[in-house]
């Protein structure tokens, strides 16, 4: 198979707002681990270096795959699929890792080697996929026998394989994702809503049947001082350090709830810091960060040459939008506590190369808008040769 690799004005705006919420990130790792790594005996800059290196691999991913044809990923998609699908099975045997009660990684290496998370390469999977199938299949997306079943089946069967490791908020994020897609793809609205219906009673069914975690979950965040040395210790530390902050913040570095009062500051909680340090100020303009990162998002995909980059263009907005959202309502007790970590601001080798390779392909995309290269100009959605 031969690769052209696209060269082409690509969208700096985004480009600009990715690398300062890396650098940005950095610092708040720094900033959120100091005194934890201390008690572990480890260096000061210990999760600093690893956050360093991951953001150098997740930067040069980015750029090069900047410049390889969405092409590629459709031409690969079902293999790409098998792929995550045989990952996730991996779970259930002995390269199977658990960490406090949970499966979630694949270890590489021994003790102190290497970890991957299926579930976050899953969240990648499921976009190039539907993207190629929703444009394989553009004629028969709105009956229920191709724009629906085949697809319902895929949704379960993902959301089963990652619910048992558990992460029902991972499970629940790739189900939200395939929502969006298969709105934007054309299913009919009528089925969508059916679905919905049916996927909010069968997660009624499935908290109420539970062992009691989910419940207490779903329940205890109207009211997380009601435990607030238990269940929801970690919620009501950050809701202290988000207060701690007030306007302006106390200064980068002088966060007292890192001082062991938050546990893994550094991981899903770190926006909890991020207000503590930066106040509120600090926090509305992370969050404009991303909301421009988002817009920059939508545009490139409004402006797509073809439906299969659309598709995958949407789906990544969509991810994007919906990590962003749990993980800063969860901090700020608007939402059931997830353990979904922040796009480039949260610690995780993971996750950064996922978002940095999926800004990739957003910018491997932009270097077709007609906007930026007129001279390339074609009808929307239409298929380049």
């Amino acid at each position: 198979m031969k690769i052209k690799f696209r060269i082409g004005r690509i969208d700096v705006p985004l480009l600009i707002i990715v690398i300062a919420l890396v650098l940005f990130g950095l610092v708040m790792v720094f900033s959120a681990s100091y005194y934890s790594t201390i008690t572990q005996n480890l260096s000061p800059y210990y999760y600093l270096q690893r956050a360093a290196i991951w953001a150098a691999v997740g930067i040069i991913v980015m750029v090069i795959v900047s410049f390889l044809p969405t092409a590629l990923y459709k031409r690969a998609a079902v293999w790409i699929m098998a792929f995550s699908l045989l990952m996730l099975l991996a779970l259930f045997t002995p390269l199977g890792v658990t960490v406090n009660g949970a499966t979630r990684w694949i270890g590489v290496g021994g003790e102190g080697g290497l970890t991957f998370m299926p579930g976050e390469f899953t969240k990648l999977a499921v976009i190039i996929f539907l993207a190629w199938y929703y444009t394989k299949y553009s004629k028969g997306v709105k009956t229920l026998r191709v724009g629906v079943a085949p697809v319902l089946v895929l949704m379960l069967v993902l959301f089963f394989l990652i619910y048992k490791e558990p992460n029902l908020s991972t499970a629940g994020i790739v189900v939200i994702t395939i929502f969006v897609i298969m709105f934007l793809a054309g299913v009919r609205i009528g089925y969508l809503i059916a679905l919905i219906a049916i996927g909010a009673i069968g997660l009624y069914f499935l908290i109420q049947t539970g062992e009691g975690e989910h419940l207490a979950r779903v329940t205890g965040f109207l009211d997380p001082f009601s435990d607030a040395q238990g269940d929801f210790y970690q919620t009501v530390q950050g809701l202290l350090a988000l207060g701690s902050g007030g306007l302006t913040g106390v200064g980068l570095g002088n966060s007292v709830e890192k001082a062991l009062w938050l546990p893994e500051a550094q991981n899903d909680f770190i926006f909890a810091i991020v207000g503590e340090e930066t106040g509120f100020i600090g926090c509305i303009l992370l969050m404009l960060g991303f909301l421009v990162l988002i817009w920059r998002c939508m545009l490139i995909s409004m402006r797509a040459r073809t439906r299969f980059d659309m598709l995958i263009g949407a789906g990544v907005t969509a991810l994007m939008a919906v990590q962003v959202v749990l993980n800063i309502g969860v901090v700020t007790s608007l939402l059931p506590p997830t353990g979904v970590i922040l796009p480039f601001i949260s610690y995780g080798g993971n996750a950064v190369v996922l978002f940095m390779f999926l800004m990739g392909i957003m910018l491997s995309i932009s270097r077709k808008d007609p906007a930026l290269a007129p001279e390339e100009r074609l009808r929307p959605w239409e298929e380049a040769s």
